[in-house]
């Protein structure tokens, strides 16, 4: 059975795709907040959060957690797909916010070169046998059309350091899928910080980078995620973080942004996280740690989630959720970190939050539904895997509160006789994922207490 990747988005669903919660953003860190206040709908605003994350994670290397006994940093892998003309071109503005410090290491790199041709020119007057080391080719960016060996020698020149940033998903599968191209296996090592090693033919010399701290944000539409994630086995997938961009079937007020214009408002966010950058780099490396009572709410979040994909038999999808774990973690790492910008606190360890940690939380249930849609589309090696069987529709249409009729009234909806719809349900209690507060009255443990979201431009034109 072959997926169509055009239409991976369900389109018999009659709801929208799941966004992040209201709640989310009256308590993130100001500077996120001044990073989405001109997003002109849900799904741009939660684009730009991510997309922010993605990109400041590439810029924080002195800040680090241990999870699971290692030592890890705030990196993320990000790909945000949409069928074409969606508004995923937006993203690239995430790109000014690090910009400058891209901008400062090529500075760098030209005074070096230029010192470097001076004193090559002396050498070869005096006739020195040695001459001087060429200097490092320092970047932040690191183009994605390249080669594995460039791609991995600009990795290493940049201390193992870096971000791909490429609004055009096939930039990166043509170079995945090139002879010499193919740097996949470095993608996957990069995002545990796993040795990554490799042979320089022209200086004969074998170069190992310890502990690289690579960022990546793609966007593009459903076929160029199957380019870059030939199938569902691929580990590659289950280390991105996936959201969908629903296409608008309204025309879009393209007149009412700042007067001096988008680009201009994200430069001089740019201009504030360079300063904070540059700070960061003055200081000592600082731990982020999660306090006991997170740490047992973390256990008791993804534990839950992942018995909930075991007992729906898609074993296949584990992975994405074990690194969601990660990924979370690293959430909470960044929003901890851009603290240090509000309140000063660059003490060498710092405890994350309970806000930021429940912010953090409240983002997977969300990025779980957007990953699982692309993952139903791509081919498998074993049985395809639907979207959602019928078990799991039924646990996800569950609201927090119900009775019998409730569910008896959603699974005749779904196509689930009632006898049968009785016995999930009972399972369900078994696992934990539903709670029995009294005799017909139930409770959806996978549920948050979150209002629902309203839609931003909703909210904007009754506001004009």
């Amino acid at each position: 059975m072959k997926s169509n990747m055009k239409d991976y988005k369900p389109n018999n669903s009659k709801e929208k795709l799941p966004v992040f919660p209201d709640s989310l953003y009256p308590q993130l860190p100001q500077f996120l907040q001044d990073v989405v206040i001109h997003a002109s709908s849900n799904q741009e605003r939660d684009m730009l959060l991510l997309g922010a994350l993605t990109s400041i994670s590439s810029c924080i290397p002195k800040l680090y957690g241990f999870y699971d006994g290692e030592k890890i940093y705030a990196n993320l892998y990000l790909f945000v797909t949409a069928p074409p003309s969606s508004g995923k071109g937006k993203l690239n503005l995430c790109k000014k916010i690090i910009l400058p410090i891209h901008d400062s290491l090529r500075e760098e790199t030209e005074e070096l070169k230029f010192k470097y041709k001076n004193e090559l020119a002396i050498s070869k007057i005096n006739k020195e046998t040695k001459a001087p080391k060429s200097p490092a080719d320092k970047m932040l960016f690191i183009p994605a059309n390249n080669s594995s060996t460039g791609m991995f020698q600009l990795l290493s020149d940049n201390d193992g350091r870096g971000i791909i940033f490429e609004t055009e998903g096939d930039t990166v599968t043509l170079a995945l899928n090139s002879d010499y191209g193919n740097y996949s296996d470095g993608f996957r090592k990069a995002f545990h910080h796993e040795t990554i090693s490799y042979y320089r033919r022209t200086d004969k010399e074998f170069v190992e980078i310890i502990s690289p701290c690579l960022s990546v944000v793609l966007s593009g539409t459903p076929g160029q995620v199957k380019s870059l994630i030939p199938n569902a086995e691929n580990g590659l997938f289950s280390r991105f973080v996936f959201y969908y961009l629903d296409l608008e079937s309204d025309w879009k007020d393209v007149f009412k942004h700042t007067s001096n214009g988008l680009e201009s408002f994200y430069t001089n966010l740019g201009s504030q996280f360079f300063d904070f950058y540059e700070k960061l780099n003055r200081n000592n490396e600082i731990e982020i740690f999660l306090s006991k009572s997170q740490r047992t709410d973390f256990h008791t979040f993804f534990k839950k989630l992942q018995e909930k994909y075991l007992y729906i038999e898609s074993d296949e999808y584990i992975a994405t959720i074990r690194r969601l774990g990660i990924v979370a973690f690293r959430f909470a790492m960044i929003f901890t970190s851009l603290r240090i910008m509000e309140d000063g606190n660059d003490s060498q360890k710092l405890e994350c939050s309970d806000i930021d940690f429940s912010n953090a939380l409240k983002m997977i249930p969300v990025l779980d539904h957007h990953s699982r849609i692309v993952f139903s589309a791509l081919p498998k090696e074993r049985k395809p895997l639907q979207f959602k069987n019928l078990k799991e529709q039924l646990l996800d249409s569950l609201p927090k509160k119900f009775n019998r009729k409730k569910y008896l009234d959603i699974a005749k909806e779904i196509g689930i006789n009632p006898k049968t719809a009785e016995g999930y349900i009972t399972k369900f209690i078994d696992k934990g994922f539903i709670y029995r507060e009294q005799n017909n009255h139930y409770i959806n443990t996978l549920v948050q207490e979150n209002k629902d979201s309203k839609d931003l431009k909703d909210t904007k034109n009754k506001s004009v």
